[in-house]
């Protein structure tokens, strides 16, 4: 089948149609990140992490002594966002290496309540499209295969359970030098889920097309590998 005339009505990224995307969409800690971070190694393919940018714009907002609810200050954030991603995997802001300091919980959450608005994902959907790139991209995020990449040749949904997910976040934490309580995570998680899935704008949703994939009996290695296996079959489609 061939879609070439589905894009006929002059798309503003038309010309990025032939770079192939594969998305990775899931709920918080399903460990999407990792998981597309080692596919887009194994393919040489870019790497977007669609959620940095939402924690870069809390981090902007907290530096500027804002709050995500504040819409207008939040789209301004977006619209004059520049971050730096360093090959060796660490992310500057305005000079300054903030790889660990958005990874705190405060910034997830700020990052979660800017997320609502829609100007704001208006704003960092022109950043996503700019990610496209020869030889090909692996995004992962919320909203990744249902609106920001929608023609994407493989849409991943990646899945756990809420428990473990906690607990891969708990360790994570652990590793990482943060205290966190197994059940404060818990709670944090189902907050989060409940308000992803339930926003007007964008909610995580899976996209018609997605491919269901449970990650919680998996290691990282097996899941990457199954992601692999769906690529090189859509590729003999």
């Amino acid at each position: 089948m061939s879609s070439s005339h589905a894009h006929s009505h002059g798309h503003k990224d038309a010309a990025h149609h032939g770079i192939p995307v594969i998305t990775i969409d899931g709920p918080t800690a399903s460990g999407k990140g990792t998981v597309a971070a080692r596919v887009a190694q194994r393919l040489g393919f870019h790497y977007l992490d669609s959620g940095v940018l939402y924690r870069l714009v809390a981090m902007k907002l907290v530096q500027e002594g804002e709050d995500g609810a504040n819409e207008d200050a939040a789209v301004r954030a977006a619209q004059t966002l520049e971050p730096e991603f360093l090959s060796d995997g660490r992310i500057m802001l305005s000079g300054e290496d903030v790889s660990a300091a958005i990874r705190a919980d405060g910034i997830g959450l700020q990052a979660s309540r800017l997320a609502v608005h829609p100007a704001v994902r208006e704003a960092l959907n022109v950043l996503q499209h700019r990610a496209r790139k020869e030889p090909g991209l692996v995004a992962d995020g919320r909203d990744m295969g249902t609106v920001v990449f929608p023609d994407a040749p493989l849409k991943v949904f990646l899945t756990a359970s809420v428990q473990a997910r906690a607990e891969r976040r708990h360790k994570q934490l652990l590793e990482k030098g943060f205290s966190a309580t197994l059940e404060k995570i818990l709670h944090d998680l189902k907050e989060r889920d409940h308000r992803d899935a339930g926003r007007t704008v964008a909610p995580l949703k899976p996209a018609e097309d997605a491919f269901w994939l449970d990650s919680g009996n998996l290691t990282v290695d097996e899941t990457v590998d199954r992601v692999l296996a769906a690529w090189q079959e859509r590729q003999k489609a």
